[in-house]
């Protein structure tokens, strides 16, 4: 694999990456609501499901969703039923520029672990991501050499990118929140919110090609 190679990936990635998505929505308001520090545990998360996702495609899971209808539902609308969740938990949040509040999680949903596991679910409950990278990533693997060791590298620098954008967004809400009233903040969780609903009927309405 070339240094040419893994530029061109990852500028595709950034460009991806930074698109805004479930994931991206999530570290923007985790930032709002509990700060930099919780908020880097969703991104741990968010970066988890980075391997898992392109582990399962080098392993063929991607194929699989490709070619089974079965399978493609099955992970689709669990990924609709928890996106959905979280867009409905968010549409009902009372705002929070609460500082004491931010600094200790204590509305039940900012502990490290549920943050963790927030970003994780959502990327691994969805289809799409299983697809993405089954098409994209092939198009930077040399079929004539070792293939472990090169999705390994992508795997590394795709995480690195998804983390930094991440970063980028939840810096943004700690600090946007900081410059708003309760009002304000709450209708940055109404809109974040919003937009994880949309997001949740975007991928009910989203079908495997071909079918």
């Amino acid at each position: 694999m070339t240094d040419v190679t893994v530029l061109a990936f990852s500028l595709v990635a950034f460009i991806g990456i930074a698109t805004p998505g479930p994931t991206v929505l999530l570290a923007l308001t985790n930032g709002s609501r509990f700060g930099m520090r919780r908020a880097c545990f969703g991104m741990i998360g968010a970066v988890l499901s980075d391997f898992v996702l392109i582990g399962a495609v080098a392993l063929g899971l991607g194929a699989l969703l490709a070619a089974s209808e079965f399978w493609f539902a099955v992970v689709k609308w669990v990924g609709v039923g928890y996106l959905a969740f979280l867009g409905v938990m968010l549409m009902r949040s009372r705002g929070t520029l609460d500082v004491s509040l931010r600094a200790s999680g204590e509305d039940g949903t900012g502990s490290a672990w549920s943050l963790l596991l927030k970003s994780f679910l959502v990327a691994v409950t969805n289809p799409k991501g299983y697809l993405f990278f089954s098409a994209f990533l092939p198009q930077f693997i040399n079929p004539s050499v070792p293939q472990s060791q090169q999705y390994l590298i992508l795997a590394l620098v795709f995480a690195g990118i998804d983390f930094l954008v991440m970063f980028g967004y939840a810096a943004l809400g700690s600090q946007a929140v900081r410059m708003l009233r309760t009002s304000g903040a709450l209708w940055l969780d109404r809109i974040c919110g919003g937009a994880l609903l949309a997001l949740a009927g975007s991928l009910a309405f989203y079908r495997r090609a071909g079918s």
